[in-house]
């Protein structure tokens, strides 16, 4: 910074060889000297707001320029979500990390077993009690009964998922009064079990047994598998 005259009654003081800084009346310096002292004291501080200011709209810029980078990166995910995107076979409904097939052709439970089976799944295995509610959540009316992969035909009294796994204790959705083993329209009783209940039970407690040659639908599952796909992520 340099003080310049530039007529007989003025004087510019200069920020920088391009920018005046002040105008000052050369009478006004002889008549005020403490004060102009005073203003050459904070000229450090203004010049120094000035670079602060400087450096903000710096900042705004360079961080406007990187959210619209974040913002198309985004996109370009969304749209290739390659190996994040769970996804299921056309029929199939993706519900968490599990596809489920509900099948409306009637058979018996063996039959229907053997169907998930060749289609690379199995009848239904119920782990929590949020799967219980989601399923239940899916059947509306009087007769959606759906065979699921519970049953005790090797031993009766011990029910066995499926995978061969018992069954959870903690983790049964018995209507009332079942298991009964019911043997008046099949000697061989009940040993396989559907949710389902007519005219819609209000609770999750939609399991029954049933004689394993009734005809029913069925729920299939399998793991969803992940790779591209045209959905985005959730």
């Amino acid at each position: 910074m340099m003080a310049c005259p530039v007529s007989p009654s003025v004087i510019f003081l200069w920020a920088n060889e391009f920018q005046p800084l002040i105008l000052w009346p050369v009478d006004s310096l002889e008549k005020e000297p403490v004060r102009f002292t005073l203003s050459l004291f904070f000229l450090p501080s203004v010049f120094n707001n000035i670079q602060n200011n400087q450096v903000v709209q710096t900042l705004k810029k360079e961080n406007e320029a990187l959210r619209k980078n974040i913002s198309g990166e985004t996109v370009r995910v969304q749209r290739n979500c390659m190996n994040t995107c769970l996804k299921c076979e056309a029929g199939w409904e993706l519900h968490g990390g599990t596809c489920y097939k509900f099948n409306t052709n009637k058979s018996s439970w063996n039959d229907s077993r053997d169907s998930c089976q060749d289609l690379g799944g199995n009848l239904v295995k119920i782990d929590s009690r949020e799967e219980q509610i989601k399923l239940r959540g899916l059947m509306e009316e009087a007769e959606d009964k759906f065979w699921i992969g519970l049953t005790d035909s090797k031993e009766e009294g011990r029910w066995l998922w499926v995978d061969g796994s018992p069954l959870d204790e903690s983790l049964k959705f018995w209507s009332i009064n079942e298991p009964d083993d019911w043997k008046d329209e099949n000697p061989a009783g009940e040993d396989c079990v559907r949710m389902g209940e007519n005219g819609g039970a209000k609770d999750l407690k939609c399991w029954f047994d049933r004689s394993c040659d009734d005809p029913h639908k069925s729920i299939c599952e399998k793991s969803a598998v992940s790779g591209q796909t045209a959905y985005v992520c959730v």
